[in-house]
């Protein structure tokens, strides 16, 4: 009743995208210091202060503030607060969403109510300048070197317990047996 009739043409000339995900959460009523770095989805729901260069996308939550002089992310989504500066790809300021700091960027997107206190600078590609991926994090790979240079150490086998003493049972059973 209410089906479209797809031409072929419509059906087979997009090709699907992945969608980005959230890997990590750091939770609202949580103070973070510090500098998150790599590639996956992080949404930011307590307080962060510190650096972001992410390769993948950053959402801050109506509960969160963010304080960096430079954002590098992707895609960021900006529902709480953000106090910086922003590189992306792709700037979306929710109806809740307040940014102080100027934004480069290839598509922004906004809604109604949003609030933006810098400038735009719209521009056909943005360079994130990020470090290339790495495979692991410098600690795992230092904690992983470490773990295979160990030597294997097997603990001592427990020392066997000395049977007990038989008692006059078994000795009288032993000697009937003897004896017999």
């Amino acid at each position: 009743m209410f089906k479209r009739n797809a031409t072929p043409t419509e059906t087979n000339s997009q090709p699907v995208q992945a969608v980005e995900r959230i890997t990590s959460v750091l939770g609202s009523g949580v103070i973070w210091h510090g500098s998150i770095n790599g590639s996956g989805g992080v949404r930011i729901e307590g307080a962060f202060e510190g650096e972001i260069a992410l390769r993948g996308m950053l959402v801050v939550g109506e509960t969160g503030r963010v304080t960096c002089p430079n954002v590098r992310a992707n895609t960021v989504i900006v529902a709480g607060a953000v106090r910086g500066n922003i590189t992306t790809q792709k700037l979306e300021i929710r109806a809740s969403g307040r940014v102080w700091g100027d934004v480069v960027t290839t598509a922004f997107v906004t809604e109604e109510g949003a609030f933006l206190r810098g400038q735009i600078r719209m521009e056909e590609t943005v360079e994130l300048d990020l470090e290339p991926a790495p495979e692991s994090t410098p600690s795992e790979a230092a904690q992983a070197e470490s773990i295979a240079a160990a030597p294997i150490q097997i603990p001592p086998a427990p020392a066997v317990a000395p049977t007990p003493p038989a008692t006059d049972i078994t000795q009288r059973l032993f000697k009937k047996k003897k004896g017999e």
